[in-house]
């Protein structure tokens, strides 16, 4: 997973290594997919503070009865709250590349039934170079912290199947960690922006707007 993660919809959403780290710090190979054996260290206590959750649905408008994807969702920390936001009559796609994060996700989302009784999730496997998603079906897509493990596999492919999967005015966020390296985040592979928004206008996307609220992160915001 890192997702990685969003979509929406996220090799994929890497959360935070460590209590008090935003996700993908520590990982010792850029080219590494996030572990599953260490999701207990995925979540730090002020993640919600630094990543925005609310916000970020905002800006991908987001709202109730919605069909997003998150892509790379990992443990799925932003599955949830994309549950919540679309409610029971939206679908959240989880996409990851690692079955085992999908188990990791069907049991949070349980226990999230239980409490919210909101039965929308679809986790959902895909390839490095396809999330394998129903054409023409999604209206938003977050990619957090993923495109640094598409980028090493053919990112213009995987870029031409999100925009098949979106509805017309869809939107795609991609978010990742800075390239200047400020705050947490990995060492190494960190993607560069302006290298994404070529590769995603080969695709057919075009960059609608570039957020700037989050701290360690850029925020590319596409549409079909």
């Amino acid at each position: 997973m890192t997702a990685a993660h969003l979509f929406l919809v996220v090799a994929w959403l890497l959360p935070a290594v460590g209590a008090s780290q935003p996700q993908g710090q520590g990982r010792s190979s850029r080219h590494a997919l996030f572990p599953p054996a260490d999701l207990g260290m995925l979540e730090s206590p002020d993640r919600d503070i630094w990543q925005k959750p609310d916000q970020i649905m905002d800006t991908l408008g987001i709202a109730d009865g919605s069909r997003v994807v998150d892509i790379g969702a990992g443990g799925g920390y932003f599955t949830v709250r994309l549950s919540r936001r679309v409610g029971p009559n939206g679908v959240v796609w989880a996409e990851d590349v690692q079955p085992a994060m999908l188990e990791a996700i069907k049991r949070r989302v349980a226990k999230d039934v239980a409490k919210d009784n909101l039965r929308n999730v679809r986790t959902h496997q895909g390839s490095s170079s396809d999330p394998m998603l129903p054409a023409g079906s999604v209206d938003a897509v977050l990619i957090l912290e993923t495109y640094q493990e598409i980028q090493y596999g053919n990112p213009l492919l995987f870029l031409q199947n999100v925009h098949a999967a979106l509805r017309k005015g869809g939107r795609v966020g991609i978010i990742d960690y800075k390239k200047e390296g400020a705050g947490p985040g990995p060492d190494g592979g960190r993607p560069d922006p302006e290298t994404i928004i070529a590769v995603a206008e080969q695709a057919g996307l075009k960059l609608l707007k570039r957020e700037t609220f989050l701290p360690f992160q850029f925020f590319l915001v596409f549409v079909k």
